[in-house]
């Protein structure tokens, strides 16, 4: 049992995506991934929009790390394109990287498309600076397809507490 101060369950939901950004696309992604994390006990900001690259995630990143979310999820620019360039900017954020889960996120995946072989998303935590407090935020990079989003955090919901509790102090 975690002696811990209790944090809200609010989490952030970030859509990577050009043509989301511009309109051209609707986020389909960034709809089923909000339904999702409700279905968790999730307050949920977003789905807020970003065009693909290292500034614009980075940046998305920080900002919802620094309203105290406690979960960042993203969906969008984890493939192999020119300008998937979502781990980049993750990874310029985050202070922790998680391997063990990115892979389990891809590994169940992959019992449903091989193409979950070709993400390349991270997972890692982002300390908060000591004014904030203790803990700080997991982020989560989740491919952009529909279906990863769904299968995604199928895997990701059922460890969310233990992990949740971990970085903001709690014991193993």
């Amino acid at each position: 049992m975690s002696t811990t101060p209790s944090r809200p369950r609010t989490a952030a939901a970030v859509t990577v995506s050009n043509r989301s950004s511009d309109g051209t696309r609707e986020d389909t992604s960034g709809r089923l991934l909000v339904e999702a994390l409700r279905e968790a006990g999730f307050e949920v900001d977003g789905p807020t929009v970003v065009p693909d690259g290292v500034e614009t995630v980075a940046t998305v990143l920080r900002e919802k790390a620094a309203a105290g979310h406690p979960l960042i999820v993203t969906t969008g620019g984890t493939g192999m394109g020119p300008q998937d360039l979502t781990p980049e900017g993750t990874r310029q954020v985050i202070t922790r990287e998680n391997h063990g889960l990115a892979e389990l996120i891809r590994r169940e995946g992959a019992r449903h498309t091989s193409f979950a072989a070709v993400s390349r998303g991270v997972v890692g935590v982002i300390d908060w600076p000591q004014e904030q407090g203790p803990g700080g935020s997991l982020v989560v990079n989740l491919p952009g397809r529909p279906s990863a989003v769904t299968e995604g955090m199928e895997v990701v919901v059922p460890l969310l507490g233990h992990v949740l509790d971990q970085i903001n102090g709690g014991d193993h």
